[in-house]
C-alpha cells in the first residue's frame, strides 16, 4: 500500500535496526507517523533485528516500512529516498543516524579505510539531504538531524578514533552547510553528538571494565542510554524546536566539559 494521509509525518530514520536509531523509533512511533526504518543489513541477524523494530512500532500505531542498504555505496542514498517516497507519497524529515566508531590511530590509518568511513558518513548525508530536499521543500514541518560523536569534540592518545572524528567533524559541517542553504526555505537542520551510549546488548563480561572506564570519564557518573539520545532528537523533530537550526547539541554527561 503506497501512500499516506495528508496529515501524516513521514520520517526517514537511517541505522534504525539497533542503538539509537531504533529508540527514536520506538519515541516517535505513534498514529499519524510513517516511519521509513533503514539499516545496513549486512547479516539475517541485523535485518531481524530491523523488522522487529518495525513490529514494535506499528503496535504503537505507526505507519512502518524497512529497507536494507550500503549508504556508503554509490546511488544507495537516493535509492532509500526514493523507496520513501514510493511508499508514502511525502517525507517530512531526515535523521541521518547510520555510522559506526572505530579505534584507530592516524598513524595505523590505511587510505581505503579513510575513504570508507567518509562515504558511510559525511558523504551518504550529503547525498539524502540532496535527494530529500525537493520533499523536505513540500513540507510544512521539514526538518534533518543528523548524529555526530563526541569523538569529533575529545581528542585523546590513549583512545584514537582518528578516521571516526575527522569524518564526524566533516558530518557537522556538512549539516551547517545545509542549515545555511535551507533556513530560507524553513527548513531546520541539526547534529546531536552523543557521549558513550550503551548499546543494545549492554556490558558483557569481557567488555564490562572498558564500560566502567566510560562511566568514570563522565562528570555525570554513567553512559547514556539510547533512548537519552532519541529523545532530544525527537525534540528536534517537533514544532517546539522550529527556531533552532545550525546546531551541534552534545548529549554526553559532561565528557566534553574539558
Amino acid at each position: 500500500m503506497s501512500g499516506t494521509d495528508a496529515n501524516t509525518r513521514v520520517v526517514l530514520i537511517t541505522g534504525a535496526g539497533s542503538g539509537i536509531g531504533a529508540a527514536l523509533a520506538r519515541r516517535l512511533a505513534a498514529p499519524g507517523v510513517a516511519l521509513m526504518l533503514h539499516a545496513r543489513g549486512a547479516d539475517e541477524a541485523a535485518r531481524a533485528r530491523l523488522a522487529a523494530v518495525a513490529a514494535a512500532c506499528e503496535a504503537q500505531g505507526a505507519a512502518c516500512a524497512t529497507a536494507c542498504a550500503d549508504l556508503a555505496v554509490a546511488g544507495a542514498a537516493a535509492r532509500l529516498v526514493e523507496t520513501t517516497l514510493v511508499r508514502f507519497s511525502a517525507l517530512d524529515q531526515l535523521v541521518a543516524n547510520a555510522g559506526h566508531a572505530q579505534r584507530q590511530a592516524l598513524t595505523d590509518l590505511e587510505p581505503d579505510t579513510l575513504a570508507a568511513t567518509f562515504a558511510s558518513m559525511p558523504a551518504a548525508f550529503a547525498a539524502l539531504v540532496r535527494e530529500a530536499r525537493p520533499a523536505l521543500l513540500r513540507s510544512a514541518h521539514a526538518r534533518v538531524v543528523a548524529v555526530s560523536s563526541f569523538v569529533a569534540h575529545r581528542y585523546r592518545a590513549d583512545a584514537p578514533f582518528a578516521a571516526t572524528a575527522a569524518a564526524k567533524a566533516a558530518l557537522e559541517s556538512l549539516a551547517k552547510s545545509a542549515a545555511a542553504e535551507l533556513a530560507p526555505h524553513g527548513v531546520t537542520v541539526n547534529c546531536v553528538a552523543p557521549g558513550y551510549t550503551r548499546k543494545d546488548a549492554g556490558p558483557t563480561p569481557e567488555n564490562a571494565p572498558a564500560w566502567a572506564r566510560a562511566a568514570e570519564a563522565t562528570p555525570l557518573g554513567r553512559v547514556a542510554e539510547p533512548a537519552d539520545i532519541a529523545e532530544l532528537i525527537a525534540f528536534l523533530l517537533s514544532d517546539a524546536a522550529r527556531h533552532i537550526t545550525g546546531q551541534t547539541i552534545h548529549v554526553d554527561g559532561g565528557l566534553t566539559l574539558g
